[in-house]
């Protein structure tokens, strides 16, 4: 019996030293990413009248934070968008919202990331498919400035997956002398690319006061190119409407 009592203190000395080694250190992390946004895509709008740019719409996605949970204190919320720029920060005291503008056409592979005060950081990768949309207006012109567009993502990534172009030829009725000579014009359609190959042509037509479309889907995504409308010498004034979109596939 008396030598039973210091086994049995042993053993729950030993026992009590490995529970002790078991526990959790107090300040483990357990962070938890959480973010939502409305979408993942869009469309930048370039407008055009009478070859110059007046106005660039921009793509502006919200990207909320505030679901992001952590055991410890929220440090900061950010965006990486993997282009070689600094990730945009903000302080998780002040700001759960991130808003990202895209002036460009591609599909941007982002990272979105939170840390907490022990520096521990939680990822989450999205792609972001931003595609282009020309609007382009000329009026009474005999000489249509061709319409310049190029497919080639500036960020080096994925080509889009076809380009749509919708043009309008309008032909407007004389009124005082002014605008169109009361003549049935014809013209042509060309699509160049910058190796001077014609990749797509139409013939034209338009009655005084009436007008013509060529609309066409195009899949040829590379190398820049231009819309041409090309009038037959001697012609009236026209009038111009058209629209290119870059379109990226939804996959």
């Amino acid at each position: 019996m008396g030598k039973g009592k210091p086994l049995c203190m042993l053993a729950l000395l030993l026992t009590a030293s490995i529970a002790g080694c078991l526990e959790s250190p107090t300040d483990e992390s357990m962070l938890s990413l959480r973010v939502d946004y409305e979408s993942s895509n869009g469309t930048v709008l370039e407008t055009y009248v009478d070859g110059e740019l007046i106005s660039l719409e921009q793509v502006v996605l919200d990207f909320d934070f505030s679901k992001t949970t952590s055991t410890q204190e929220l440090k900061s919320f950010g965006v990486d968008l993997m282009d070689g720029s600094a990730p945009v920060l903000v302080n998780a005291e002040e700001t759960s919202i991130i808003s990202i503008s895209f002036d460009h056409h591609g599909v941007h592979n982002i990272t979105l990331f939170a840390t907490d005060q022990n520096d521990d950081q939680q990822n989450e990768s999205v792609s972001i498919r931003i595609n282009l949309r020309i609007e382009w207006t000329e009026e009474n012109t005999n000489e249509p400035l061709p319409l310049l567009f190029n497919p080639t993502p500036k960020n080096g990534g994925i080509h889009p997956m076809m380009i749509e172009i919708n043009s309008t030829v309008e032909n407007p009725t004389l009124i005082d002398g002014i605008g169109g000579g009361g003549q049935t014009v014809q013209f042509s359609w060309n699509i160049v690319d910058e190796l001077n190959d014609v990749c797509q042509s139409k013939n034209g037509q338009a009655e005084d006061g009436k007008e013509d479309t060529w609309y066409t889907i195009y899949f040829s995504t590379h190398l820049l190119h231009e819309l041409k409308i090309i009038p037959e010498d001697g012609q009236d004034y026209l009038n111009v409407h058209q629209n290119v979109s870059v379109i990226y596939s939804s996959d």
